[in-house]
């Protein structure tokens, strides 16, 4: 098993999947020095969701790598960045580390870039993503959405759509582009049926 150190900024509802772009104000002191760090190094942060409230919550095992593609530094020393996901890693253990940002060493998981959904589970998903955009009163360009690479679908509704945090860990975590695509069939009819109430909070 081969390790890599990583930087990681804990966010919970803010999921980086492979391929796929997240956009970034960073404005703690303590993520403004893992930015600085990152731009001087390798320029990848590891975005993972935390378990919990708190200034050092325990973190989910499965994140997502992103490099920095764009950055914007500001005046008072804030950052805008567009992060670009390479890869999912698995949390091995979080290193004791003097900086004021969270580090772990970490394994990357290997996805099937390869990998395309049937004639099938296109076909469903499209129709699903159709009845939770009008139940949300979402305005969505169908076209382009169908022009897209079954990846960036997939991935993309599992990124922007508002299910919540152990929802979209859920998502992360699926094994294999099916597999994330029937997740993501289920979680748009399950919100879709219960809305933002409590009880469309999955436990």
């Amino acid at each position: 098993m081969t390790l890599t150190r990583l930087s990681v900024f804990p966010l919970a509802g803010a999921l980086l999947f492979p391929r796929m772009q997240l956009p970034l104000h960073i404005f703690e002191p303590r993520y403004r020095a893992m930015v600085t760090d990152s731009l001087a190094r390798d320029r990848r942060i590891g975005m993972v969701q935390p378990k919990g409230p708190g200034d050092k919550p325990p973190l989910f095992e499965i994140g997502c790598v992103g490099r920095i593609a764009e950055v914007e530094a500001l005046d008072d020393g804030r950052f805008n960045l567009v992060l670009e996901g390479l890869s999912r890693f698995r949390i091995v253990r979080e290193l004791d580390v003097t900086t004021p940002f969270r580090q772990v060493e970490a394994e990357l998981v290997a996805d099937d870039d390869d990998a395309t959904l049937s004639m099938g589970e296109r076909a469903a998903l499209e129709l699903e993503s159709r009845r939770f955009a009008d139940v949300q009163g979402y305005a969505v360009d169908w076209e382009a959405v169908s022009r897209l690479d079954d990846h960036s679908l997939v991935n993309g509704i599992a990124q922007i759509a508002p299910f919540d945090p152990a929802a979209k860990q859920a998502l992360l975590e699926a094994d294999t582009l099916a597999d994330r695509a029937e997740l993501t069939i289920q979680l748009m009819q399950f919100f879709g049926r219960y809305g933002d109430g409590d009880e469309g909070t999955l436990q």
